[in-house]
């Protein structure tokens, strides 16, 4: 047959199965021009930013080179006691190096994140170590302030020599190695990123319940109402996708407030006393509210494209069947709006993961979110490397959820629209 097709000429002398295949090729170069600016788009703002942020969580080599002579010294040093005089004078001639760069603030800053305590002993070294005479560094350093004298600061400082770690990792979740190699979780009291993972788990899990309790009913109206006022009520659920979410979160400050709208209104029905007005203000209570309003019409519309092309007379006839109007709702209608409950609720857990300026605004201390750490660490202590492994960490949440519902519900029978 290929013989035979080869003996086929064109018009303009070229075998066919030659002219074909040059065909097949430019269409698939014109496809591919087609999709490179949405490839590229794709790359600059989600591949290398998200390799970025890898590089970033695991990257911990900027101490190793500014303290290079400290750490070459420090491979004999088993830990157990202070070092010798040979790694306090390679620390002095690194930190002098550093102090005529003006670099030693950023080697407290990094030290400070493995240890509180560095910034201020480092600061006074800095000013005392320009009287430091020639040889003895030891009792010289030392001398500045007790905290040079504890093998603690030591260690910390040893344990920022490899220039890749998963040290950030271990502390997203309140855990550290320790000189044996063992990880091992820190004090009680301190173990504060469990708590707020698993707050925004129990945030997001209850704002998405909640989405679902009050969307339900408000898809069912829109897809069975005449189609006027089907219409009116579209427009109040997209209502807020045309203010901005600052304002809306604004708004619900000023509405959830002791003295605010919502307040007055119970006093005035007489449901609570004008002493006893609730706190819904900088606690979950408010972050529950604010961020069910705001994620609401994504739970909505999801639901309303499943429920508008089920077909009413489904329902009469589960009715004509001898069922009652709830056996009916639950065995033939509930069943067929799956689709779109999961699309809605996956939705809506997502985003409510990854929120931040709502629970920052209204929940105060018990209402914030992982997502509220890894913005503080961003913008105030500038710790990017580990803000970096939080975000990572809860992009893999995020993909995991994604995968498990995959597996147990199918994404193909998610429908959006």
């Amino acid at each position: 047959m290929s013989s035979e097709t080869n003996k086929i000429l064109t018009t303009d002398g070229i075998p066919l199965e030659v002219s074909l295949k040059k065909a097949e090729r430019k269409n698939k170069i014109k496809a591919f021009l087609l999709v490179a600016p949405l490839l590229l788009f794709l790359l600059i703002t989600y591949v290398f930013p998200i390799g970025d942020m890898l590089m970033r969580s695991v990257d911990d080599k900027m101490v190793t080179e500014m303290l290079p002579k400290t750490f070459k010294a420090m491979e004999k040093w088993d830990g157990k006691e202070l070092p010798e005089e040979e790694v306090f004078e390679a620390f002095y001639l690194d930190f002098r190096q550093l102090v005529d760069e003006k670099r030693e603030g950023k080697l407290s800053t990094q030290l400070n994140y493995t240890k509180n305590g560095f910034k201020s002993i480092i600061k006074k070294l800095r000013r005392k170590s320009k009287s430091f005479e020639e040889g003895n560094y030891k009792e010289q350093i030392m001398a500045v302030h007790k905290r040079w004298a504890d093998v603690e600061y030591w260690k910390a400082i040893k344990r920022r020599a490899p220039a890749i770690t998963g040290q950030k990792y271990l502390k997203g979740m309140d855990m550290y190695k320790n000189e044996s190699g063992e990880i091992v979780s820190v004090e009680e009291d301190r173990r504060i990123h469990r708590i707020l993972w698993l707050r925004t788990l129990e945030i997001a899990f209850f704002v998405t319940l909640f989405c679902f309790l009050m969307a339900y009913p408000i898809a069912h109206l829109l897809a069975t109402l005449p189609m006027k006022y089907s219409n009116l009520l579209m427009i109040c659920v997209l209502l807020p996708f045309w203010t901005s979410l600052l304002v809306r979160t604004a708004s619900w400050m000023i509405l959830l407030q002791q003295q605010g709208v919502v307040n007055d209104f119970f006093v005035g029905i007489g449901l609570v006393a004008d002493d006893a007005r609730p706190e819904m203000m900088y606690n979950k209570t408010g972050t529950y509210v604010a961020m069910t309003q705001i994620l609401l019409p994504f739970m909505v519309l999801p639901l309303y494209s499943v429920m508008k092309t089920i077909s009413p007379s489904l329902m009469r006839a589960g009715k004509s069947l001898g069922g009652t109007p709830f056996v009916a709702f639950w065995k033939v209608y509930f069943p067929l709006t799956i689709p779109g409950i999961g699309a809605g609720c996956l939705l809506c857990f997502i985003l409510a993961i990854g929120y931040y300026i709502t629970p920052a605004l209204v929940g105060g201390a018990s209402g914030t979110l992982i997502s509220n750490q890894i913005a503080f660490h961003m913008k105030s202590t500038l710790d990017w490397s580990f803000a970096s492994a939080m975000g990572l960490m809860l992009l893999s949440g995020v993909l995991a959820i994604y995968w498990v519902y995959n597996k147990l519900v199918g994404i193909d029978n998610i429908k959006l629209g």
